[in-house]
């Protein structure tokens, strides 16, 4: 079961130690979504601050 994270800070975090990060783009919400060994991590924002949240990230990103 994928697990919703709330706040960006945590899922900056969560990045160093994820394989991937796959962007949905869902009108004016982007939904990412981490991939760690063992659990799948999403969050959903608002598309201005998707683009700012993308380029924190330390892992490798995937459009879907």
């Amino acid at each position: 079961m994928p697990t919703e994270v709330n706040n960006i800070e945590d899922f900056i975090k969560l990045s160093e130690k994820a394989n991937n990060c796959k962007i949905k783009r869902l009108g004016e919400i982007v939904k990412l979504k981490l991939k760690t060994p063992q659990r799948l991590y999403t969050i959903k924002v608002e598309k201005g601050k998707a683009e700012g949240l993308i380029k924190k990230l330390k892992c490798q990103t995937v459009e879907v």
